[in-house]
């Protein structure tokens, strides 16, 4: 979780997003402090020592500074070697959420190792007024690119719109 991302749309490649099936979009980030204490909030938890895992379920909140995920269930994966996070997988109105910006999904699989986080299922970000959808998103967290697919949607805001 020390990489954690953010969602600022920088929806520029946007274009004739709904006449194509696949879009690149480029999303930045925010500045978490992976020092900053990281707080879990859920229903239950079970953790099981032989497979690495530890499962938050019902009404789970993760926070780590401005960042806030929340989904129905997360199961969380360590590493065997370091006992590091290495996954995290959300399931169920999964929502992450910033100051400025938001996404759902009905799932989200960050490979923390990899840097790549892949939402799927209804995937919808929001920036301000603007907002893109699609069936599912892939995102590199270290460069903020990102690609969609799934019939893909945008409505963009200018001016003072």
């Amino acid at each position: 979780m020390t990489k954690f991302f953010a969602f600022t749309v920088a929806l520029f490649l946007i274009g004739t997003a709904a006449s194509i099936a696949q879009s690149n979009v480029n999303l930045g980030g925010i500045n978490v402090d992976p020092s900053a204490a990281i707080e879990v909030t859920a229903d239950s938890l079970s953790v099981d020592q032989d497979t690495g895992t530890a499962v938050f379920s019902g009404k789970v909140l993760i926070s780590q500074g401005e960042l806030r995920l929340s989904a129905n269930r997360v199961e969380v994966i360590y590493s065997d070697e370091t006992g590091d996070i290495t996954r995290l997988i959300a399931t169920g109105d999964v929502l992450f959420v910033t100051d400025t910006d938001a996404a759902e999904a009905q799932n989200a699989d960050y490979d923390i190792t990899a840097g790549i986080l892949t939402l799927t299922g209804d995937v919808m970000l929001t920036q301000g007024a603007s907002a893109i959808s699609a069936g599912r998103m892939v995102l590199n967290v270290a460069t903020g690119a990102a690609t969609m697919d799934g019939r893909v949607r945008t409505v963009l805001q200018q001016g003072n719109n």
